[in-house]
């Protein structure tokens, strides 16, 4: 059996403010596995499938012209509890409820401009990175302090 998958993804606004390498250092410290990387600016019907749960709101359109505008870096990060730990190390939507040391407590400006996504369940993590990542995109491999880990 593998271990828990989790997608997530550096918003414009994070990458614009050269913040990529703080946010990834904050999962590598935590000890999870990047198992897929890339940078790209999204097109509008990925941005509209991946927000698809929002189409009937009214700030819709604003999430998708915002994913739009500029790079964004998705990732896959692998691990035992990373949904539930990524969410944490994220923190609350909005930046003014986060609490310091999560990466939007720390790193956001307001609701709109919150730095990162997260994966907030399983279902979820799995149509996102499969909305993201092609299989073959996806690296499956061993961190080499495996042996040294107490299960």
């Amino acid at each position: 059996m593998s271990a828990e998958r989790t997608f997530l993804a550096i918003k414009p606004d994070g990458v614009q403010r050269g913040l990529v390498g703080e946010i990834l250092g904050r999962f590598e410290r935590k000890g999870f596995k990047l198992v897929a990387l890339k940078q790209l600016i999204p097109s509008r019907e990925l941005a509209e499938q991946h927000y698809g749960v929002h189409k009937e709101r009214p700030f819709f359109r604003g999430l998708v012209d915002f994913i739009t505008s500029g790079p964004v870096v998705a990732m896959v990060w692998e691990g035992e509890g990373v949904i539930a730990s990524a969410r944490k190390l994220i923190g609350s939507t909005k930046p003014l409820e986060a609490e310091p040391g999560t990466i939007r407590g720390d790193l956001a400006v307001n609701i709109g401009r919150n730095v990162i996504h997260g994966s907030d369940g399983h279902e979820t993590a799995s149509f996102e990175i499969g909305l993201w990542f092609d299989i073959a995109e996806l690296n499956d491999w061993s961190l080499s302090d495996n042996a040294w880990r107490i299960e």
